[in-house]
């Protein structure tokens, strides 16, 4: 290397020679070039040496940290097995010590889940809320219930069995169907219904609203919501012990008029009919009415009056006295005849019309059954709800039907009595007359 080195410089100093330089200057060069290389080298060793002991020293270092690891490592390996064999047998210990602590800790958990449910779905909620996480938090934990979380379950329990036998009236929000949220004074039925103006609510478990029922029961069902609200004593009131099945179902039941039109056009018809036949029944009743009362004031009087029939008869008698029996009984029939429209008039009409409201539900029936059994060619008997409609109707229309015909039956039997009972008297009074001319000898 050295020699590497002499080489070199005097290479590099080969142009400064051929420009005029003596040898003893280039060997004087070649000689501090040398010595400053030999400077530098022993630097660069000395350095290297340095270096060398410093990783040494640290070498040693790290090898002895690796041994204190390591003995700390073994002292940690004789604890934690030490530590294993401790906790399962203070594990056993615990369990032993636990006996029925941890089935009391199962049966708490079950009670608890089983009241977050409960909780959830009750409408007490609507009043008092937050009951449904407590029960949820010790349904789901896995830690021993402390004294004041047992009390505050025995107290829910105890709050709700309480709350059930309660008729309670508490401010709140309402949704209308529409959509708008009002300020409510809510009545609440213990655990079975909440009710309003009115009208029933519903208590959404989900987002904790109380939601009033776009579809109400019956009058006679919501009309006691407002006594009871106003009640300083016992009022009647209708629940639902279902806590709102029975009353989803009594809703979704088709009213009166729903079910008038599930008749359609057909049911419309017999509906018309129905309507007609009582016109002519209430129209005839009060003319017979009016009729039999003048001719029964007739009767009482011996001066004939126009305005009634047996007068009419009476004022034929006085009018053909004179004339022979034959006449005379021909003049009084005549009488008679002319008298029987008013008291006949319309009693043939609500007798058809009884007569067609059953056949008209007949039509109404078949129709109906064509439109099922359309349906079912076109859509099968997969979707009941697709035959709905015709068997609707097909049941409707003879329901109505009947419900038409049987009154105006009854009703016609009772204007055609009223009807013959004045007849009759007519033609009494006028086989009367004749008998009591013929007894005479057909003398005046």
């Amino acid at each position: 290397m050295k020699l590497f080195n002499l080489i070199f410089s005097i290479l590099l100093l080969v142009p400064s020679f051929s420009q005029g330089a003596t040898l003893d200057e280039l060997l004087k060069k070649v000689q501090e070039e040398s010595v400053t290389q030999s400077e530098e080298y022993k630097k660069r060793e000395a350095e290297f040496i340095q270096k060398r002991d410093q990783q040494a020293a640290l070498l040693r270092k790290a090898q002895a940290e690796l041994s204190d690891l390591e003995r700390i490592t073994v002292q940690l390996t004789a604890e934690f097995d030490r530590n294993e064999k401790e906790l399962a047998k203070v594990e056993e210990e615990l369990n032993i010590a636990i006996g029925t602590l941890g089935e009391m800790f199962g049966v708490v958990k079950q009670v608890a889940g089983d009241m977050r449910g409960q909780f959830e779905n009750s409408v007490v909620s609507a009043q008092i809320p937050g009951r449904t996480q407590f029960a949820s938090e010790l349904a789901e934990s896995k830690a021993l219930p402390n004294i004041p979380k047992l009390e505050k379950l025995w107290f829910e329990l105890q709050r709700e069995m309480t709350e059930t036998g309660k008729t309670v009236k508490f401010k709140a929000t309402v949704v209308t169907p529409s959509g708008e949220k009002t300020e409510r004074e809510v009545l609440r039925v213990g655990a079975f219904n909440l009710g309003s103006e009115d009208a029933y609510l519903n208590y959404q478990p989900s987002t904790g609203q109380i939601v009033e029922l776009a579809r109400q029961p019956e009058g006679r069902y919501t009309g006691t919501i407002e006594d009871v609200l106003e009640a300083t004593d016992y009022e009647g009131f209708a629940i639902d012990p279902s806590r709102g099945s029975l009353l989803s179902m009594l809703v979704n039941a088709p009213s009166l008029w729903e079910r008038l039109q599930q008749g359609g056009l057909v049911g419309y018809v017999i509906i018309v009919l129905l309507f007609i036949g009582i016109g002519l029944v209430v129209e005839r009743f009060r003319t017979l009415k009016t009729e039999g009362d003048k001719i029964h004031a007739q009767m009482q009087s011996t001066t004939a009056s126009p305005d009634n029939a047996l007068g009419k008869i009476m004022m034929a008698y006085e009018e053909n006295k004179s004339a022979d029996l034959e006449t005379l009984e021909l003049k009084m029939d005549e009488a008679i005849l002319k008298g029987l429209p008013p008291l006949e008039k319309g009693i043939g009409t609500i007798k058809i019309l009884a007569a067609v409201a059953p056949l008209l539900g007949l039509l109404g029936t078949v129709t109906g059954m064509i439109a099922t059994f359309q349906s079912i060619t076109l859509f099968g008997t997969g979707d009941p709800k697709l035959m709905a409609g015709g068997i609707s109707q097909a049941l409707i229309t003879t329901v109505l039907g009947l419900v038409c015909a049987i009154p105006l039956l009854l009703l016609h039997n009772l204007v055609a009595n009223k009807s013959k009972a004045l007849v009759q008297i007519l033609e009494e009074q006028s086989a009367g007359m004749i008998a009591a001319r013929a007894e005479k000898g057909g003398k005046a």
